[in-house]
């Protein structure tokens, strides 16, 4: 009689993806207790579920006990991975829906940070006009630094993403939607605050402390920063904002996103005709994508929101 094997060590199969999805769950929740009212399991049995996961890849995927919840290193690459295969999974079930007639499945969406506050801003009103379509279909939005954007929609983790069109893969087609204006801006702390703009020059800039970012700009960002002296730098433009509201740097930032400081006396543009610069935004595929029916729906419907460029 020959006796039925299960997987070998280090193999995942089909039974294992409730698993990993279990997995995914407790990371994202921050521990086994957190994800009880997530999966509707009790903590014991995820605890069963989590060690048989372990055994079955042969690796330790986290440490929990009084010190708490934590990754390994194997447990993060697994995770990311899961991540990947899930989202494949979920092209495989969109693909098979696009057989009905309903629109079905998962939209999954990387957007770089801040973009939700531009007035000429159409991705939430494309979202809107997928969900009437398709009120069945989920929408899973991560907000991410433009290169974890980038990344995301390369490994395919993310079916489409926005970021600014600056250092993309070629391996990703992009769309134009429109582009981000940035100006110089100063608190009401600093110096050229109350300086007339008639009295600013290049020169005088250059003797002020300014944020420089490190994250990737378009070359006329580059050229309009080459001006300024670094003093202190910014991963996003988010920190960017946070130094220059302490009154002790100068930099530009989006001017949408600098609004609500402006309205609140906070902030002012310095010589806005002059400094300023566009960045202009996409979005992005995987140019070897397959078909998904969600995906191309959302891209059609949000060619159409697109606004006109000035």
């Amino acid at each position: 009689m020959i006796e039925r094997q299960g997987p070998s060590l280090g193999q995942v199969s089909d039974f294992d993806l409730r698993m990993i999805r279990v997995f995914k769950a407790v990371v994202e929740c921050g521990g086994f207790t957190a994800a009880e009212d997530v999966l509707g399991i009790s903590r014991s049995a995820i605890s069963l579920h989590m060690n048989d996961l372990e055994k079955r890849l042969g690796l330790l995927l986290c440490q929990r006990g009084r010190g708490g919840f934590s990754l390994t290193e194997e447990g993060r690459q697994v995770y990311e991975a899961g991540l990947t295969m899930l989202a494949s999974l979920e092209t495989f079930r969109t693909e098979v829906n696009g057989l009905h007639d309903s629109l079905r499945g998962e939209l999954n969406i990387g957007i770089s940070d801040n973009l939700v506050s531009m007035p000429r801003e159409c991705i939430t009103h494309s979202l809107a006009d997928l969900k009437a379509r398709g009120p069945n279909v989920r929408i899973n939005l991560s907000m991410e630094v433009s290169d974890s954007v980038v990344r995301g929609v390369s490994d395919g983790r993310f079916h489409v993403g926005v970021v600014p069109e600056v250092n993309l893969l070629k391996s990703l087609a992009s769309e134009e939607l429109y582009d981000e204006r940035s100006l110089l801006y100063c608190a009401d702390t600093h110096p050229l605050y109350a300086t007339p703009d008639s009295s600013i020059t290049k020169h005088i800039l250059a003797g002020y402390d300014a944020v420089i970012p490190s994250y990737p700009l378009p070359d006329a960002g580059r050229s309009a920063h080459s001006l300024l002296q670094g003093a202190a730098s910014a991963t996003d433009r988010s920190g960017a904002a946070f130094l220059i509201l302490t009154g002790c740097y100068i930099g530009y930032l989006p001017d949408h996103l600098a609004a609500p400081w402006i309205a609140a006396g906070r902030l002012r543009a310095i010589c806005p005709e002059r400094f300023k610069y566009l960045t202009p935004l996409v979005t992005i595929t995987r140019c070897d994508r397959r078909p998904h029916r969600v995906l191309e729906a959302f891209l059609a419907l949000l060619a159409t929101r697109i606004p006109v460029r000035d």
